[in-house]
């Protein structure tokens, strides 16, 4: 499989001959307003043009309808006939803007010979998650491809430590900035996405980072928390915003 980050959260798989495009961010530099008053968001540019990030996508996944996962250049640039999954509760807002093949991801559901299946996510802990609103993530497997656990807009807790001990996946996919909202961890940290890395034997590829202002963790945090960890940069990989991956079975 080839998956690459684009920005943020923003990711383009090529996966078992299909790709997938998750979570759009598609907004200009600075064209939308700052979450803790440090500086407007995105706080970074797209590497490439929308056209490109669009080319030859058949399937999106939309995990919830925060502006830096579903915003409103997405809403309009995003072709409107593609199939789109995402969470219970969403289907409705995503068909008022114009989407016609929406299905809520409420368990597992088979598509081209991918099979995708919800995972619980909690965008921090406490109080704060009210706040935040509900999250999911998902696997992915496909015959001949490695095994996908994208956790999406979560802190590590019980449930996606119990995903990641139960479905042994190849690779994890982590947002892993530190945001905070009112002083409230509501995605992982350095600490948090090296204890991933050291309870199970997969990859993890660390997204969602140096694009918006209430992030606290950058590339270069984690690797030296990594580091200081002895986790090798083989099993951490940290993508570049417009990098692609190539992440094959074991």
């Amino acid at each position: 499989m080839k998956l690459q980050l684009f920005r943020n959260a923003t990711l383009k798989l090529d996966y078992a001959g299909r790709t997938i495009l998750i979570d759009p961010y598609l907004a200009p530099k600075h064209s939308l307003p700052s979450f803790t008053g440090r500086s407007p968001n995105p706080m970074v540019e797209l590497p490439v043009g929308i056209d490109e990030i669009l080319e030859g996508v058949e399937l999106v996944v939309v995990s919830h309808l925060h502006q830096d996962h579903f915003d409103a250049v997405a809403k309009e640039r995003v072709p409107k006939h593609l199939p789109l999954f995402c969470q219970p509760g969403d289907k409705g807002k995503i068909r008022e803007a114009g989407f016609t093949d929406v299905t809520p991801l409420t368990d597992r559901a088979e598509w081209n010979g991918i099979t995708l299946t919800r995972r619980d996510g909690s965008h921090g802990l406490g109080p704060v998650v009210e706040l935040m609103g509900p999250v999911i993530g998902f696997s992915l497997e496909a015959e001949g491809e490695p095994s996908v656990y994208w956790a999406g807009d979560t802190v590590l807790y019980p449930p996606v430590e119990k995903t990641i001990r139960d479905t042994k996946p190849d690779i994890v996919v982590t947002h892993s900035c530190g945001a905070r909202w009112n002083g409230d961890l509501i995605v992982m940290d350095a600490d948090q996405t090296v204890a991933v890395c050291e309870s199970f034997g997969g990859t993890v590829v660390a997204t969602h980072m140096e694009a918006l202002d209430h992030a606290t963790v950058t590339r270069d945090d984690l690797r030296r928390a990594a580091e200081a960890r002895g986790v090798p940069a083989s099993k951490l990989l940290i993508p570049a915003d417009g990098e692609t991956l190539e992440l094959r079975r074991p």
